[in-house]
């Protein structure tokens, strides 16, 4: 079964939106040789719309000498919308329809991780749902204002258990977490 890992870019506040606007400066090679190690474990991607959007807008068109446009650009995207009547984008498929079980499909299926980048709804969904199985967030010391959040107001109730936690140079701090239920649940079928 493989797993389904949200690795998301977040602010001591909590945003996750624009992360390419507000996160560049603390970028460093250790982020970029954990961001590789991420991309290594996984052969999916599970997108929401917005972030579906935002990224075929973007990486099409880069050369794929840069390790992160040849993984992308290869890798097999799933993307969630109800909006959307295509996706144009090689390697993707639209997911309509009953989104958890197709979700919970794609994990039975054979292979490596599937992450989620972006896409809070969906992270939140499939944590409600209980499909998601890692929570890895890069925080930079920054705190943003505003934006959206990961978690919203009024959100739902989930115990996390942290697994790593590391600190880069730049005073990004990495953490992996886990649901808490997910050991106790894991040997369940």
């Amino acid at each position: 079964m493989r797993r389904l890992v949200a690795s998301l870019q977040m602010s001591l506040d909590g945003v996750i939106e624009s992360p390419e606007v507000w996160a560049f400066p603390f970028s460093s090679d250790e982020m970029k040789a954990a961001n590789a190690a991420g991309m290594a474990a996984s052969d999916a991607l599970l997108l929401g719309r917005v972030t579906y959007q935002l990224l075929a807008g973007y990486w099409p068109d880069r050369p794929d000498e840069e390790s992160i446009a040849r993984y992308i650009n290869a890798v097999p995207k799933f993307v969630v919308s109800s909006v959307l009547a295509t996706v144009e984008w090689r390697h993707s498929t639209l997911i309509k329809g009953n989104v958890i079980d197709e979700i919970a499909a794609l994990k039975d299926q054979p292979g490596k991780n599937i992450t989620i980048v972006g896409s809070a709804m969906l992270v939140r969904s499939v944590l409600r749902a209980g499909l998601l199985d890692q929570l890895n967030l890069m925080i930079p010391p920054l705190v943003v204002g505003h934006g959206k959040r990961l978690f919203e107001d009024g959100g739902d109730h989930h115990a996390l258990r942290l697994l790593d936690a590391t600190t880069f140079s730049t005073g990004v701090v990495s953490l992996t977490y886990e649901p808490a239920n997910a050991r106790a649940t894991a040997g369940q079928g």
